[in-house]
């Protein structure tokens, strides 16, 4: 486990995390302001796969957690920490039947303690702006806005935040 929440718990990815995660990831709606792209179980697996095995790596920057329910251990989501250029950037994405739980707000609480317990000094985070669920988030939480900018991936208009710890 990496850290825990009243209702959730953050834990390294597993291979039988593989259906729940490709039902997110294959989700249009879910991945409509992540990558945009729809993949495969196929590629799913190998993606799965891909992220399983950055955990032994050394001096991996690149961490993506699932976040599953402590009440019946259902996977509900991911949850990023990413180094980037200096930056210490979060993520999250859910399965939509998770929506609209607060499941969001509570993984991100749950993260900048994990960060502040980490000795992190800030994070960043980008929310597309049509994603008002995200942007809702981030300022609940008290992230600061930063600038505006075009999404490279998506090329939709997004908006950069940053939380000092």
């Amino acid at each position: 486990m990496i850290f825990e929440t009243e209702n959730l718990l953050v834990r390294k990815l597993v291979a039988s995390d593989l259906e729940a995660f490709h039902k997110m990831q294959s989700n249009p709606k879910v991945m409509q302001y992540a990558t945009g792209i729809v993949k495969s179980l196929e590629a799913h697996k190998i993606e799965l796969d891909g992220l399983i095995s950055k955990y032994d790596v050394i001096d991996n920057d690149f961490w993506i957690y699932a976040v599953v329910q402590k009440k019946d251990s259902a996977f509900i989501g991911t949850v990023a920490l990413v180094k980037d250029e200096g930056n210490n950037e979060i993520g999250y994405r859910f399965l939509e039947d998770f929506w609209g739980n607060g499941f969001g707000t509570e993984t991100c609480k749950g993260l900048i303690n994990y960060c502040k317990e980490s000795n992190f000094k800030k994070l960043t985070a980008y929310a597309v702006d049509a994603n008002i669920a995200s942007q809702k988030i981030l300022e609940k939480l008290d992230f600061k806005f930063v600038k505006k900018q075009i999404a490279e991936d998506l090329q939709l208009q997004e908006t950069k935040y940053e939380l000092y710890l």
